[in-house]
């Protein structure tokens, strides 16, 4: 009888294990052409001016498979739409300069570790700059995409790109949070902060149920100095390494960062969420957002 339920209680977590262990694949014009069919047909709002948008899509560190993906999502839902215009980059000097952009996306720019600064990896690969050279200038660059936000231009960061400047504090203001760590894997079940509020449309009031990482936040996430939009009951998350210290975790939000503002949307480490149109809408809303154009509140929830 014990040998039993041990059996069954192995299949099942073998099965389970086997779902949340999507199949990577290439970003491939089948798949582009998938994503154009099920993407919304026009914006929320039409903005009074053509908008333009720098996807910064450069990792050092971990490269996630979906950041291909990510790229032609961001083209897709700005073409289809007629509401802005996009260009991909992975050079981390465009940082010099970003005034011709109404917006900048940050795409799964995961850092090196131990030192966490993707701008100064990117330096250290692609310049021949003295050790200190590379220090002020990697200081410059990421102080310059800071002043950029703070001047009134807009920021989405997407999954992973939490983690380029990760050990930075000011970066950290700016986005809300840097990153923990994240249990492996798994189904993870993503509720409406807010059912009503207008970047939520996309859920019609209902949960999103998707195979993802469960990222986990610190620095500045303990002030919780933005306004929330998704997040996870960190007590259904399985193969937990250690107890989560709160039961609801955030993992998107908007808030503003001095005059400009800021989306970060933790979904999704796989191309196959994208296969949804709810997370399409949820990403095309949250881009409108931060080019200014889709107004809604963006003050601090009292949590």
């Amino acid at each position: 009888m014990y040998k039993r339920i041990l059996l069954s209680a192995v299949v099942i977590f073998s099965v389970l294990l086997a779902k949340a262990q999507l199949k990577e694949f290439e970003c491939n014009d089948e798949w582009v052409k998938k994503i154009e069919g099920i993407a919304p047909e026009k914006a929320e709002v039409q903005p009074e001016k053509q908008r333009k948008i720098l996807v910064f899509s450069l990792a050092t560190g971990y490269k996630h498979w979906v950041m291909p993906h990510t790229n032609e999502v961001m083209k897709v839902l700005g073409s289809k739409t007629g509401a802005f215009d996009v260009e991909v980059t992975t050079d981390v000097f465009r940082f010099e300069n970003l005034k011709d952009y109404d917006a900048v996306v940050l795409n799964s720019a995961c850092s090196r570790g131990p030192r966490r600064d993707l701008i100064f990896d990117a330096l250290d690969d692609n310049t021949n700059y003295t050790e200190e050279q590379k220090k002020e200038k990697a200081a410059e660059l990421e102080a310059k995409l800071i002043r950029y936000v703070e001047k009134g231009g807009g920021l989405m960061v997407v999954h992973g790109a939490i983690v380029m400047q990760n050990n930075s504090l000011p970066f950290s203001e700016m986005v809300g949070g840097s990153f923990h760590y994240h249990p492996p894997q798994q189904e993870v079940v993503l509720e409406l902060a807010e059912p009503e509020h207008p970047l939520l449309k996309a859920f019609n009031g209902k949960t999103f149920t998707h195979v993802d990482e469960p990222y986990l936040f610190n620095n500045a996430y303990a002030k919780k100095n933005f306004r929330p939009l998704l997040y996870m009951d960190t007590s259904k998350l399985t193969r937990k390494k250690k107890e989560i210290d709160e039961k609801i975790k955030y993992v998107s939000w908007i808030k503003k960062h001095g005059k400009g503002r800021v989306f970060y949307v933790s979904p999704s480490h796989n191309a196959q969420s994208f296969e949804d149109y709810r997370l399409l809408k949820f990403f095309l809303d949250g881009t409108q957002y931060v080019l200014g154009d889709l107004k809604c509140d963006d003050s601090p929830a009292r949590l």
